[in-house]
């Protein structure tokens, strides 16, 4: 597989990265997950603008010559490259900092150059998952209080998914002062009379990319949807539940800390949005033909 690092596209297995960047000292950086499919992103500008507001937020300065246009240059080049033209894929991207010694915990200089990196993976989507459901557990959100950025510092997403494995459970569900806010590596909705209820994009989330089309798709479909804190209580007494993520799409819940939900089956509303979710990516990265 061909990588893209500083500047050189070359053999994952040839790219290193310093001891002293400080991604790898200090999760100091952000990333992003981008879909593909047929070779074509989805969604490209909601994460680069994802990826821009993390960016400024962390001060982290990227030199002129990396805009938008470049990054989603080398995005397409490794999907060729890697002939990942057919089917369902990703593209990461991290930024850090870049590396500088001696460490300390403040930024390094000014002009000290960022680390980028970007690969291109096939994806799996869990379909078979989907269509049965999965399940998930609840456990306290540990996290820092600044969600709503996309870093690369991730302990506790991490401790809480490997629970969830541990458990033989699809997600984790992060529950903080009785408030369900969202899953470790996915948003949470649930469906509660009818209507569809997510928690608020604030800080105690991250503003998910396939979580805002999901609320547009159910606008368009007529589905009632509101941001509002989600309890426990409510989660377990809702009709459906279900996760939005890029890798994901839209998956069903069936079931939390082996309870049952909406009659152990995907619902309704999960399938339809998800339906509407497929439609638009096939739409959105299908080539028109030639003319």
């Amino acid at each position: 597989m061909i990588v893209y690092l500083n500047g050189r596209y070359v053999d994952r297995t040839r790219a290193t990265v310093a001891v002293d960047d400080r991604g790898f000292l200090f999760g100091d950086g952000v990333y992003e997950v981008t879909r593909a499919r047929n070779g074509r992103l989805f969604e490209a500008a909601r994460h680069l603008r994802r990826l821009e507001r993390g960016l400024d937020a962390l001060a982290v300065a990227l030199p002129p010559a990396l805009d938008s246009t470049a990054l989603l240059e080398i995005s397409e080049r490794l999907l060729r490259d890697n002939r990942l033209d057919d089917g369902d894929a990703t593209v990461y991207l991290q930024i850090t900092r870049g590396a500088a010694e001696p460490r300390t915990h403040h930024f390094p200089p000014a002009g000290t150059p960022p680390t980028v990196f970007l690969s291109a993976n096939p994806l799996a989507v869990p379909d078979d998952v989907r269509a049965r459901g999965a399940t998930a557990i609840t456990t306290p959100d540990l996290r820092w209080e600044r969600c709503d950025l996309k870093t690369v510092q991730l302990l506790a997403n991490v401790l809480a998914k490997q629970q969830a494995v541990a458990a033989g459970a699809f997600e984790a569900i992060l529950v903080r002062d009785g408030i369900a806010t969202e899953g470790a590596s996915t948003n949470l909705l649930a469906v509660i009379d009818g209507a569809i209820r997510t928690h608020p994009a604030d800080h105690r989330i991250l503003p998910g990319v396939t979580r805002e089309v999901v609320l547009e798709l159910a606008t368009e479909l007529g589905v009632s949807a509101s941001e509002a804190p989600l309890s426990v209580r409510e989660l377990f007494g809702a009709s459906e539940l279900f996760l939005t993520g890029t890798t994901v799409d839209v998956m069903p819940v069936v079931q939390v800390d082996g309870r049952a939900i909406g009659g152990h089956r995907p619902g309704p509303v999960a399938r339809e949005l998800h339906a509407a979710l497929r439609a638009r990516l096939v739409r959105d990265t299908t080539r028109a033909p030639a003319l």
